[in-house]
C-alpha cells in the first residue's frame, strides 16, 4: 500500500539466547494512532526500535515506502521519544530542541522558533534556557517530547512517554502528542502500560513474548 510509513514482514530480532521480537509482520500507515501494549519484556521498545530504523532485524525486515527508504542520517522523518532521558547535558534546553532541525538543514533561526513554539505547548517554554542536569525526570522527557514535535515527523513513536510523569503531565503530553500528529497528519504509535492512556488511541496492538497481536486476537 502506499501509505505505509513503515512495514515490517516476518520481523525478529534477537539478543544473543533472547529473542525480543519473534516473526512480526505489521504496517502503520499514515494518520494512525496505535496504543502498543504488553507487559515489560514484552519486545515494545525493541519492535519500536526496529520501525525507527535504530536496529538491525536479526530476521525479516523492515521498509518504510512512503519515506523513501531507511530514515538514518535523515532528521525529521522519524520521531521518536525515548523511555530514558536523551538530552545532550552540554546543551540547553532549547538547544536540545532545537538540535535535529538544524542537522536537517534548518536555519539557525526558524530551528530555534520552532523549539520555542514545541516548549510553550508542553507549557515548559520558561525551561528554554535550563540544562538538562537541573531538570527533573518528568521535566526532561517533556523537553524531549517538545524535541520530537520541533520536527514534525511524519511518523511518531513514543516509548512510554508518560512513564516519569504524574497524572495531569502525563494527560497533558498525550494531548499535545494527539494533537501535534492531527496538525501533521503524522501516524502515531505509543507504548504503554496505562490503559487510560490505550483508550485515548483508536487501535491496540499486544506484545506478548515477543509476539504481536491485534485487540481481536489475531496475530500481526
Amino acid at each position: 500500500m502506499t501509505d505505509q510509513l513503515v512495514r515490517c514482514e516476518d520481523l525478529t530480532r534477537a539478543f544473543g539466547a533472547v529473542t525480543a521480537v519473534r516473526d512480526v509482520s505489521c504496517a502503520v500507515l499514515a494518520g494512525e494512532r496505535i496504543a502498543l501494549t504488553g507487559p515489560s519484556g514484552s519486545g515494545k521498545s525493541t519492535l519500536l526500535h526496529l520501525m525507527a530504523g535504530l536496529e538491525t532485524p536479526t530476521g525479516g525486515g523492515v521498509e518504510w515506502p512512503v519515506l523513501g527508504g531507511h530514515p538514518h542520517g535523515r532528521p525529521g522523518l522519524v520521531g521518536v521519544v525515548f523511555q530514558g532521558s536523551s538530552l545532550l547535558p552540554a546543551l540547553d534546553v532549547t538547544e536540545n530542541v532545537a538540535l535535529p532541525l538544524l542537522f536537517a538543514g534548518v536555519p539557525a533561526s526558524e530551528a530555534t522558533a520552532r523549539a520555542v513554539e514545541a516548549l510553550e505547548r508542553l507549557r515548559i517554554a520558561d525551561m528554554g534556557s535550563k540544562l538538562p542536569e537541573e531538570l527533573s525526570g518528568g521535566q526532561a522527557q517533556r523537553v524531549a517530547v517538545a524535541r520530537v514535535l520541533a520536527a514534525r515527523p511524519p511518523l511518531i513513536l513514543a516509548d512510554e512517554p508518560t512513564g516519569q510523569l504524574d497524572h495531569e503531565a502525563g494527560g497533558l503530553v498525550i494531548s499535545v502528542l494527539i494533537e501535534a500528529a492531527d496538525e501533521l497528519g503524522a501516524a502515531l504509535v505509543i507504548s504503554t502500560h496505562d490503559g487510560a492512556v490505550a483508550d485515548r488511541l483508536n487501535q491496540r496492538w499486544t506484545m506478548l513474548d515477543g509476539r504481536l497481536t491485534t485487540e481481536n486476537g489475531s496475530s500481526r
